[in-house]
């Protein structure tokens, strides 16, 4: 595994417990992977209620260009415990130990993952769904950092919107 890749699969993690911290943690595939790969259970609510009012501010704080306060708030109260990993068969760091209770290594690795994305890691960048009425945010490793959208869902509703936008008829002026 390439470390900007685990930056950003943690980084998504906090995006996506963000993103869903209303209900009930929902993640994708990649972040749930992520966790059983580090032998983490999958967080209730009741086990982030802590974490979820820090991480929230940390993350739109990020997005917003202000981080400082915020994410050191996160490294505060989850400061991560730096550990040597082997388990892709080579050795790389983590910033919570493997099997941790899944409120800890989430704020410890979110923290930690959250703290390089703030201080400019040219690999992960986050930011804000441009689509009318979307306040999602994304986690973006593209090749140009040029993402606008959270999915898919809101870049077409978008096109299609400036499509038909486009094609009314423009009413003569007087």
């Amino acid at each position: 595994m390439r470390y900007e890749d685990y930056l950003g699969n943690v980084a998504r993690l906090a995006v996506e417990l963000v993103n869903s911290a209303a209900e009930a943690p929902h993640l994708s595939s990649t972040s749930r992977a992520l966790l059983s790969e580090h032998g983490v259970a999958m967080p209730s609510p009741d086990e982030l209620v802590e974490l979820l009012p820090l991480l929230r501010p940390a993350v739109e704080a990020i997005v917003d260009g202000t981080p400082t306060k915020a994410v050191s708030r996160l490294l505060q109260h989850s400061p991560p415990r730096l550990c040597l990993a082997g388990h892709d068969g080579r050795l790389h760091l983590h910033f919570a130990a493997d099997g941790a209770d899944p409120a800890g290594w989430i704020g410890q690795s979110c923290a930690a993952a959250l703290a390089h994305v703030a201080c400019g890691d040219p690999a992960v960048t986050i930011g804000r769904c441009q689509a009318w009425g979307c306040t999602r945010l994304f986690v973006d490793q593209s090749r140009n950092r040029s993402r606008r959208f959270c999915g898919n869902t809101c870049a077409s509703r978008t096109t299609v919107a400036a499509y038909r936008a486009r094609q009314r008829p423009s009413t003569p002026s007087p």
